[in-house]
């Protein structure tokens, strides 16, 4: 099977193929905003979990806005502040599904035509605040909270994630302490995880983040959790 190197993006309206489209990290690195990031699964028929992977993206930009808002639209100052996303309200989250949805319908279509028979494509998602709209808009509530946000979609080949050496296990090793905001899931981190990964000792597959060296928070890539099963205790990263 061969395999292909095709990136996709759909970014103000525009489908940007494999050429113009950097990694993945890149574009991260330099967008302020909440984003998520799944995988498609048999033979990319369906995207895993995309439903639970939705309300998490709504849930890190309800908690952006009306937490820490610089991390949704990035450090510029603007006059006036972003309204306070209610947590029992859905008409500020369905507004930012639809958009989600229609991003996606528009660049996954192309993917799924170019990519090659057995490929996984991996998608994410980032929704950043747009300063410029918000601040020529004195008037507004939580129903025109989508007209202050970009959605942006990026797809590219899902390469598995390749986990101990050997067939030993992870070897880890604990640097780093709790990110900014960490019951978010925002694109902040991924530019400061980066000098963390020069503390990383050549024989560590994994960095896990610590406040006190006792207390294990979560992996700097992956999600970090223990399954404590009679007979077969062991530690887990997805």
């Amino acid at each position: 099977m061969s395999t292909s190197t095709s990136r996709f993006l759909f970014s103000n309206g525009v489908v940007l193929h494999s050429s113009d489209t950097p990694p993945v990290t890149t574009f991260l690195e330099a967008h302020p905003g909440a984003y998520t990031t799944t995988r498609s699964h048999g033979n990319a028929s369906y995207l895993l979990f995309w439903e639970r992977h939705l309300k998490r993206l709504c849930q890190s930009i309800r908690i952006l806005s009306n937490s820490n808002p610089q991390l949704l639209f990035g450090p510029r100052k603007f006059s006036h502040p972003f309204p306070s996303l209610p947590t029992n309200s859905l008409t500020w989250e369905s507004s930012i599904r639809d958009m989600v949805h229609d991003s996606l319908s528009k660049v996954l279509e192309i993917a799924l035509k170019e990519r090659s028979n057995g490929e996984e494509l991996s998608v994410t998602a980032i929704v950043t605040g747009n300063s410029e709209k918000l601040s020529e808009n004195e008037n507004f509530d939580e129903e025109q909270v989508s007209k202050f946000l970009d959605v942006h979609i990026h797809i590219g080949v899902y390469v598995p994630p390749v986990f101990g050496i050997g067939g030993k296990g992870e070897l880890l090793a604990m640097v780093g302490r709790e990110r900014e905001v960490a019951s978010a899931k925002h694109s902040d981190w991924v530019r400061k995880r980066k000098p963390l990964e020069n503390l990383r000792p050549p024989s560590a597959t994994e960095l896990l983040l610590s406040n006190d060296g006792d207390h294990i928070l979560e992996g700097s890539l992956s999600n970090f959790y223990v399954v404590c099963r009679k007979g077969f205790p062991g530690i887990w990263f997805s």
